[in-house]
């Protein structure tokens, strides 16, 4: 039996100019699962995010995003950590991920951090042994292209695609959460992408 899920960090750059940016893919699926949850994430200096509680049983997940911009994700991730005395192995990050293409999404144990900068500074802070809900947003196919592509605004077609697979993020985590993580990382990374 793995480490429960004790903090789900989404990942994203704050400010309205980002809000509609693939690289904020995190975020989204953050402001989905809190409507779905009955929660209202609120501004936490502290933890240099937006933070909400969510009780299931006799267990609480925290539901962190961090305001920091995405580079320095690692100082919201750090104190929410050692206040609330989780482990890294009970920490699931959720972010972007180049390297799938658009509408996928897979869950992942642990690892390096693939050159992307929140997860760098989140590894910089408490190690790689956190886990991952992976969101898919394509590559443009040339690394020249890579940050305007990842701070663009999706088509209309993939942004249905990029929703679909943030349903089926949440699908998959809620079954991590109620049956471990082994159900729900079966369950999502066999579906096929939308």
């Amino acid at each position: 039996m793995s480490d429960p899920i004790r903090a789900i960090v989404a990942l994203g750059n704050p400010g309205a100019e980002h809000v509609s940016d693939r690289h904020n893919v995190g975020f989204w699926l953050a402001d989905r699962l809190a409507d779905r949850w009955r929660v209202s994430p609120a501004a936490e200096r502290k933890f240099k995010g937006e933070l909400a509680r969510h009780g299931m049983g006799d267990a609480t997940v925290w539901l962190l995003k961090p305001l920091t911009f995405m580079n320095k994700s690692g100082e919201a991730v750090q104190p929410l950590c050692a206040f609330h005395k989780i482990a890294p192995e009970s920490v699931l990050v959720v972010h972007d991920d180049l390297d799938l293409p658009a509408g996928t999404a897979r869950l992942k144990q642990s690892g390096g951090h693939g050159g992307h900068n929140g997860l760098r500074d989140i590894t910089r802070v408490i190690g790689s042994q956190y886990r991952r809900l992976r969101l898919g947003i394509g590559h443009p196919g040339d690394s020249a292209r890579v940050l305007s592509h990842v701070l663009g605004t999706p088509a209309p077609d993939e942004r249905i695609e990029i929703d679909n697979a943030i349903d089926a993020g949440i699908a998959a985590l809620e079954v991590v959460l109620d049956k471990g993580w082994d159900h729900g990382a079966q369950q999502l990374n066999s579906r096929k992408a939308s």
